[in-house]
C-alpha cells in the first residue's frame, strides 16, 4: 500500500498558510531610496552596480546572485522528473512509452503514417517505429551547427506542433515529450528514413554522443526511437512490463481506425498470457473496443456509437456507449476518454459534454413520450451504469499537468454536446422499444439515488441517538455524506483536542482506546466479538467483508489521525490492516486517508514552523533558522497540542496535508506483505527484518 498527497502542505510555512511555491527562496527587495530619483534635476548622479566581489553579507541573509542556479538544456528534467512525467515510479516510467507512441500516432492521425511497430527486446530496449514523414534532419536556422533532429531531442519546448501547420491536431503540444524521454533514458537511438537516406543519432541521458550521421541510401520512410530507461532515475530494478505496454499499444489502435500497430516482445520477458507477437487493427474504432469489453456482459441496450467530424469548425468526436443492469466487472459503470489519442483518466470537459448531451436527449424523449418521471434524471443517473468511451480531436487542447490526466478545454465540451445531440435523438426515436427500455432503466436509477439520499438523511439524523459508543462519537451536523470526514484518533485526550479543533458541520471525531485488534493474526470469531471494531463499523455505517457497500458509508473521507511517533505509526498500520482485510473497497474507492500531524514546533521571534519528523526538522533548521537558536518543542502526542495548533497543521482542509491510502496494481504483493508483517507467523517478520533492516548502533532510538 502506498500513499499520495493530494492537498497543500503547511509544514514549511510560517504562521500564515501559503502555496507550495512559498518554500522557494524569494529575491531580496532593495527598498533603499534611489539617489538618482532624489537628486536635484540639474545634477546627474551615478550609481555604481554591485561587483561580483561584493561579500554575501551585503545581501539579505547571505542570499545573493551566486545562489541563483540556472539549469541548462535537459537538466531541469533530470533534476525534477516528477514535473514532467508525474514521478519516478513504474507508472511514470511507462509514460515514456506513451510520449514516444503519441508522436507516431500524431503522424497517423495527420494522414502521413499507416503503420506503427512496437518492439521490446531481450535487453530491455523499447523501440517505436512508424512509416511517417520522419523527423527533419536538415540544419536548424536558430541553432547553427545542430540538426532539427538534435534540437527536437535536446531542447525543451521544441517541435512541429505549435503553429498547427505540420499537425492540425496532436497529442504533444508542450514540445517536451520526446526530449523528456531522451533526458530520462540511459541510451536513446533515433533513426530517421527521409529524403532517400537513412540517418541516425545516439544520445545518453539527454546528451548527444556525436553528430547526426548519414548511414546511406534508403527507400524507407519514417522514424524509429529505441531507448532504455535510466536506472539512476527509475531504480536498478525498473523494467518495462510487456503486459502493460501491450495494453497501451492496443488502446491506441482503437483510437484511430486507419492505423495498424504491430506488437513484438522477446519471449524471455513474458511471464503471463501476453502474446509475443500481435497486430492491432480495428476498422470500427471505439465501437470495436466497447463490443470486446462487454462481450460477456448483459446489456440494457445496443451500443450507441458514431463519429462526427467538423472540418469547418475544426475537431472530431468519436464515441461508444452502452448500459448494463449488472454493471461491468468490479464497477457499476466506467468511462474512458481521450483527447488527440492521449488518455485522460481523470476525465474532463469532453466527458462532461457527453453526459450533458445524453441527459438532455433522454429528458427530451421522456417529455415527448409523456413520461413525467424523466424530469428527475441527472447526468449522474445516465452515467451510473454506463460503459463510456469517447475520443476527441481538437486544436490546441488544454490539459491539467504535463501528464495530461484531465482535459480542461471548454471548446471540447461544446464540440461534444453539439456532435452527439442529433445522433442520439435519432438513435432513440428510430427504436422506440429500445429507447423506452433504456429510459425506464435510467429513471429507476434516479429513483434509487433519491431514495438512498433520503435514507442517509434519516440515518444520520438518528445515528447519534442509536449509537452508544465507548469512544463517544462526536458526529458532524451535515445530513448527507458529501464532504464529511471521520477522524479516528487514539484516546480521549487527543479526542478532546480534535473536537475543539474540528469543523462541527463536516468533521466527526471517534476516539479509540489505544491499539485495536490485529485482524491479520486474529481468528474471525475473535474479530467479530471485538467491541472496538464493532463500534467502529457502527460509526462508519457499514458492515465488513462481502456485506460492505460503499453507499452505506456515512462519511466521504475516513482519516486516521495518530501521534507522529512509533506508537502512532503502529496504530495506523493496525487500522489500515483492518480496513484492507475487512473492507478493501473503501481503499480502492479512495475513501481512506492518513493525517500528517507535526512532531516538532520550531519558534524564533514571531516565526513558527512545524516539522513532521527528525529529518524534516534538520531541513527546516538549516533552511529557515540558519545561524539562529530557535526554541524547539516536541509534541508528545495530539492531546498535548492546542486545538488551534491541531486545526492549523492537521485538520483544516485549507492548510493541512492528507495522504490518501491506495493499492498498487498488483494486490498479490500487498497481501503477501500484510501477511508477512501483520500475520500469525513471527518467523516471517523475523526473516523480513533480517533481509531489509540495516542496524546502525548510533542511530538506534531504544
Amino acid at each position: 500500500m502506498s500513499t499520495s498527497v493530494p492537498q497543500p502542505n503547511l509544514f514549511d510555512t510560517g504562521a500564515a498558510p501559503a502555496s507550495q511555491d512559498a518554500a522557494q527562496p524569494q529575491p531580496a527587495t532593495n527598498t533603499a531610496p534611489n539617489p538618482a530619483n532624489d537628486a536635484p534635476p540639474e545634477k546627474a548622479v551615478k550609481v555604481k552596480a554591485p561587483t561580483t566581489s561584493q561579500p554575501d553579507a551585503m545581501t539579505a541573509e547571505g542570499y545573493g546572485a551566486n545562489a541563483i542556479e540556472v539549469l541548462e538544456g535537459l537538466e531541469p528534467v533530470r533534476k525534477r522528473p516528477g514535473m514532467y512525467i508525474g514521478g519516478t515510479d513504474e507508472k511514470a516510467m511507462h509514460h515514456l512509452f506513451a510520449e514516444v507512441l503519441d508522436n507516431s500516432m500524431d503522424e497517423a492521425v495527420a494522414g502521413h503514417a499507416k503503420a506503427i511497430w512496437v518492439e521490446l527486446d531481450a535487453d530491455g530496449y523499447l523501440s517505436v517505429r512508424d512509416d511517417g514523414r520522419g523527423i527533419p534532419v536538415d540544419p536548424h536556422p536558430k541553432y547553427p551547427g545542430k540538426s532539427a533532429l538534435e534540437v527536437v531531442m535536446t531542447v525543451l519546448h521544441s517541435g512541429g506542433k505549435f503553429s498547427g501547420k505540420a499537425y492540425e491536431t496532436s497529442g504533444g503540444l508542450h514540445g517536451v515529450g520526446v526530449s523528456v524521454v531522451n533526458a530520462l533514458s540511459e541510451r536513446l537511438e533515433v533513426t530517421v528514413w527521409r529524403d532517400g537516406y537513412e540517418w541516425q543519432q545516439v544520445f545518453s541521458r539527454g546528451l548527444p554522443q556525436g553528430p547526426i550521421a548519414q548511414l546511406g541510401p534508403s527507400k524507407k520512410r519514417g522514424t524509429r526511437e529505441r531507448f532504455i530507461p535510466d536506472p539512476e532515475i527509475f531504480g536498478e530494478n525498473a523494467h518495462f512490463r510487456p503486459a502493460r505496454l501491450y495494453r497501451m499499444a492496443k488502446a491506441k489502435a482503437y483510437l484511430f481506425r486507419g492505423v495498424q500497430i504491430y506488437w513484438k516482445c522477446a519471449p524471455s520477458l513474458i511471464h503471463d498470457t501476453t502474446p509475443a507477437e500481435d497486430k492491432f487493427y480495428f476498422p470500427n474504432g471505439l465501437a470495436d473496443y466497447l463490443a470486446e469489453r462487454v462481450v460477456d456482459t448483459e446489456t440494457v441496450s445496443e451500443i450507441f456509437s458514431g463519429r462526427v467530424e467538423r472540418k469547418g469548425e475544426g475537431g472530431a468526436v468519436e464515441w461508444a456507449v452502452v448500459w448494463s443492469a449488472a454493471g461491468f466487472g468490479e464497477h457499476d459503470g466506467f468511462a474512458q476518454s481521450y483527447c488527440n489519442t492521449i488518455p485522460t483518466p481523470d476525465g474532463g470537459t469532453h466527458e462532461a459534454g457527453l453526459r450533458a448531451a445524453l441527459t438532455r436527449s433522454l429528458k427530451s424523449y421522456a417529455e415527448m413520450t409523456g413520461d413525467k418521471r424523466g424530469a428527475i434524471v441527472t447526468a449522474e443517473d445516465v452515467a451510473a451504469q454506463a460503459g463510456i468511451v469517447i475520443s476527441v480531436f481538437i486544436k490546441n487542447p488544454e490539459f491539467q499537468g504535463q501528464t495530461k490526466d484531465r482535459l480542461s478545454s471548454s471548446e471540447a465540451q461544446k464540440l461534444v454536446e453539439k456532435a452527439l445531440a442529433d445522433p442520439f435523438d435519432h438513435w432513440l426515436t428510430s427504436s422506440p422499444k429500445q429507447a423506452d427500455k433504456l429510459l425506464q432503466f435510467i429513471v429507476e436509477r434516479a429513483e434509487e439515488r433519491l431514495k438512498k439520499r433520503k435514507d442517509k438523511e434519516v440515518q444520520r439524523a438518528s445515528a447519534t441517538r442509536k449509537l452508544r459508543l465507548p469512544g463517544k462519537l462526536a458526529d458532524c451536523a451535515r445530513q448527507d455524506a458529501k464532504d464529511t470526514e471521520l477522524f479516528l484518533v487514539e484516546g480521549d485526550s487527543a479526542g478532546g483536542s480534535a473536537k475543539q479543533a474540528r469543523n462541527r458541520n463536516t468533521q466527526a471525531i471517534l476516539p479509540l482506546r489505544g491499539k485495536i485488534l490485529n485482524v491479520a493474526s486474529a481468528t474471525g470469531d475473535k474479530a467479530k466479538a471485538n467491541q472496538e471494531l464493532s463500534d467502529l463499523g457502527l460509526a462508519l455505517g457499514v458492515q465488513p467483508g462481502a456485506r460492505f457497500k460503499e453507499d452505506d458509508l456515512r462519511y466521504e473521507r475516513i482519516v486516521i489521525m495518530t501521534d507522529a511517533d512509533v506508537d502512532g505509526a503502529h496504530i495506523a498500520s493496525l487500522l489500515i490492516t483492518y480496513f484492507y482485510r475487512t473492507m478493501p473497497g473503501m481503499i480502492r474507492n479512495g475513501n481512506l486517508f492518513l493525517a500528517m500531524p507535526p512532531l516538532y514546533r520550531i519558534s524564533h521571534g514571531s516565526k513558527t514552523v512545524y516539522a513532521r519528523d527528525d529529518a524534516h526538522r534538520t531541513q527546516i533548521l538549516e533552511k529557515e533558522f540558519k545561524g539562529k537558536k530557535p526554541e524547539i518543542g516536541r509534541f508528545k502526542g495530539l492531546g498535548e497540542m492546542m486545538p488551534a495548533q491541531l486545526k492549523e497543521t492537521t485538520m483544516d482542509p485549507k492548510t493541512r496535508t492528507l495522504a490518501r491510502v491506495v493499492l498498487p496494481e498488483s494486490e498479490d504483493e500487498v497481501e503477501s506483505l500484510v501477511e508477512t508483517l501483520m500475520g500469525r507467523k513471527p518467523e516471517l517478520r523475523f526473516r523480513y527484518i533480517q533481509e531489509n533492516a540495516e542496524f546502525v548502533s548510533e542511530d538506534l532510538d531504544v
